[in-house]
């Protein structure tokens, strides 16, 4: 977005260059939208984001004004500090004073207050906050100038107060200037009889001036995506020669030419003739194509969502194989989409085994999954807990291998608990009232 408004404001420059100098009047009224960036003192732990806003004023003299402004912001919190998303909306009243203001660059100084409002979630802080700066005003025309302007803004926070930086970019656009005083009347001066005029002498006329050479271009659509075309028509009279910029050169008096532009270009056609030169321009702008964003892919985390993973293990092994890595990323993304989901993963196997050792791996395994999650995708590790449960919560008959293999297996399920202890002891699940076949000694 900044780099957007650079370039629009450049654009803006050149399209004036020729607009006689302006200067900061008194008694208009101002608008001033703007983009920029905002700065958090490093100890609110929350990270740097653009901001917009708007500023109404009103100059009461050139040097003095007062103006309303409001702007927004979202951020979030920085890595590992546990904040989430943060709004800001921030509005005020400030008084300028504004150096030079006969000229068309006018530097002030600017002092305010007013409040922000904070919001993360469903709680809101609201904070009484002072700000102290200024800027500079470069007016390219006679109501319309770029601004730019930087803030240190103070208020308290934890008992201590914080200075946090504004810095923006927009435009200042003024209007209802006071009209100009009417010229004063002048009486008509006596109207005198002139006397009979002497015959002048007999002058041999000079031959008339060449005439002088006309020109017309045109470019047809004036705004066109990048990778499209424009024509570019032309004509003159009383020409000799005509060259078009940038990048196509000497043409014929009139025609036409179709053109790719890769950014904006504004193309000026100049001819010459026996009655001197004729120069015209035409600018066109490009944009870049509107791509539609693709469809947002659902999370795989879900509050009170029970998921079984697709990742298995070799035989009484708690190694994870890369080829699972993939099924374990959907997990970590979704816990960092969602972070106020906390939960359990749960490890089970077969019924092969001694129920004690049948335990320890399962306990084993869960722990490797929460282990790779937590170290992979920065998850906090207070919102995983890993707990085994051996064979004793089968979803399948142990006496078949399909059965077996569907009991080897690892769960997760997560809940918007605030209370959630990681550290908390095993639940043992409720057994089955259908008592499972112990299968023989084979693969776990």
């Amino acid at each position: 977005m900044i780099k957007k408004v650079a370039t629009i404001a450049a654009c803006t420059l050149l399209l004036q260059a020729g607009a006689v100098l302006a200067e900061n009047r008194a008694e208009t009224v101002t608008f001033a939208p703007y983009v920029g960036g905002y700065t958090f003192q490093g100890n609110q732990h929350l990270e740097t984001a653009p901001v917009f806003g708007f500023r109404l004023g009103y100059n009461f003299t050139e040097n003095w004004a007062l103006e309303g402004v409001i702007d927004y912001l979202k951020t979030k919190g920085t890595s590992n500090s546990g904040i989430g998303n943060v709004e800001s909306l921030r509005y005020g009243a400030d008084v300028l004073y504004n150096f030079m203001p006969k000229s068309s660059l006018v530097p002030y100084l600017a002092v305010g207050v007013g409040g922000q409002k904070f919001t993360a979630g469903v709680n809101q802080d609201n904070r009484f906050i002072g700000n102290y700066g200024g800027g500079v005003k470069w007016f390219v025309t006679e109501n319309v100038a770029l601004r730019g302007d930087v803030r240190g803004l103070n208020y308290e926070f934890a008992d201590k107060w914080k200075t946090n930086v504004e810095y923006t970019l927009g435009l200042h656009i003024a209007v209802g200037a006071p009209k100009p005083a009417p010229a004063p009347i002048v009486a008509p001066e006596p109207v005198v009889e002139a006397a009979a005029p002497k015959a002048a002498p007999v002058v041999v006329a000079p031959p008339p001036p060449p005439p002088v050479p006309t020109s017309t271009l045109t470019a047809e659509p004036a705004s066109l995506e990048k990778g499209k075309t424009t024509t570019l028509t032309w004509s003159s009279t009383n020409t000799t020669g005509c060259e078009i910029q940038p990048g196509i050169g000497p043409v014929a008096s009139s025609g036409s030419r179709v053109v790719t532009p890769a950014a904006d270009t504004s193309y000026t056609l100049v001819c010459k003739g026996e009655g001197g030169s004729t120069t015209s321009a035409a600018g066109v702008r490009v944009t870049e194509p509107v791509i539609e964003a693709s469809a947002k892919k659902a999370s795989a985390v879900e509050a009170g969502k029970r998921l079984t993973l697709k990742v298995h293990f070799d035989t009484g092994k708690s190694v994870i194989k890369k080829q699972y890595y993939n099924e374990l990323k959907e997990i970590g993304d979704g816990l960092n989409e969602h972070k106020e989901l906390r939960g359990v993963i749960e490890g089970h196997t077969d019924s092969v085994g001694s129920d004690q050792s049948n335990l320890a791996l399962s306990q084993r395994r869960a722990q490797a999954v929460r282990d790779y999650i937590i170290k992979n995708f920065k998850v906090n590790k207070n919102r995983l807990a890993a707990k085994g449960y051996g064979e004793s919560n089968p979803v399948a008959d142990n006496a078949t291998a399909e059965g077996r293999a569907l009991n080897r297996r690892i769960e997760a399920v997560f809940e918007n608990d605030p209370n959630f202890d990681p550290n908390a002891p095993v639940v043992e699940p409720v057994k089955p009232k259908k008592a499972v076949k112990k299968a023989p000694a084979r693969k776990r």
